[in-house]
């Protein structure tokens, strides 16, 4: 009886250490996920700032259309290319909490 009690517990342990591994993977994955979205926004209202000044400085209706065509164009881009990157480090972090599991899973499909 005390045999399979240490088991037990043993077993315990070595699932809570699954799960902080897993744990830490993932907090790690979010703080990057969340540090490149306040740069994205930041880098994002500082080119629509400067979009803004340049479009209210121009001297033709041409030139205004200009700029803001400009600005759509590379804002679009920006945009498409932060979420291809966001989805990315998702997929990354997925990857990394399940690693912990990986060595667990194969154990009980032996």
């Amino acid at each position: 009886m005390l045999n399979n009690f240490d088991d037990i517990q043993k077993l315990n342990k070595d699932n809570m250490d699954l799960v902080m591994q897993s744990f830490g993977s993932m907090t790690k994955g979010v703080q990057a996920i969340v540090s490149e979205v306040a740069d994205y926004q930041k880098k994002s209202f500082e080119e629509g700032s400067a979009a803004v000044e340049k479009f209210t400085s121009a001297k033709s209706l041409d030139k205004a259309f200009e700029v803001q065509s400009d600005f759509m164009k590379t804002a679009y881009e920006s945009y498409v290319g932060e979420l291809t990157k966001l989805g990315e480090m998702v997929g990354d972090l997925a990857r990394e909490a399940y690693k912990p599991y990986e060595s667990a899973f194969s154990k009980v499909a032996k």
